[in-house]
C-alpha cells in the first residue's frame, strides 16, 4: 500500500506566545559551545579607553572650569565696575566741596576738601567690611 499524507487542515487558533529568539538565548555558532567570550582586540579596547578619558576629563574638569571662568568673569567685571563707580563718587565729592564751599577752602586751607574725602572714603569701606564680616560669620555660625 502506499503512503498517503493527511489532509492539510489550518491550524487551531492559540493563544499568542513570544517570539522564539527571546525566550531562549541565542548563541553564535562555533566549533566549540563551552568555550569562553573572547574578550575584545587590543586596539578597540585602547580606543575605548581614551574615548572613556576624554569623556571623563570633558564632564568633571572642562564643564567645571568654564562655569568657573563665568562666575569669576562676571566676578572681576562687577569689582571693577565698583570700583570706577567709588572713584567717580570720590572724584565728585572732592569737586563738589571745592566749589560749593566758596572761598572756606581757599589758600592755605585747600587740602580739607582732599582729607574730608578721604576719610569719608575710609568710613564707606569700613561700613562695607563690617557688613561682609557680619554676612560671613552669619553664615558661617547661623
Amino acid at each position: 500500500m502506499e503512503p498517503t499524507t493527511p489532509p492539510s487542515s489550518p491550524p487551531a487558533p492559540s493563544a499568542p506566545s513570544a517570539p522564539a529568539a527571546s525566550t531562549a538565548p541565542t548563541t553564535p555558532p562555533s566549533s566549540a559551545p563551552t568555550s569562553p567570550k573572547r574578550p575584545p582586540p587590543l586596539p578597540q579596547l585602547v580606543t575605548e579607553l581614551r574615548d572613556m578619558v576624554v569623556q571623563y576629563l570633558r564632564e568633571q574638569t572642562l564643564v567645571p572650569l568654564q562655569k568657573l571662568g563665568r562666575y569669576i568673569g562676571f566676578g572681576v567685571l562687577g569689582s571693577l565696575l565698583l570700583g570706577f563707580g567709588v572713584v567717580f563718587l570720590g572724584m565728585s565729592g572732592l569737586r563738589a566741596l571745592q566749589s560749593e564751599t566758596g572761598d572756606t577752602f581757599s589758600g592755605d586751607w585747600s587740602w580739607v576738601p582732599y582729607l574730608i574725602m578721604f576719610v569719608a572714603l575710609l568710613f564707606g569701606a569700613g561700613l562695607v567690611w563690617l557688613g561682609r564680616t557680619a554676612r560671613r560669620a552669619e553664615k558661617e555660625y547661623g
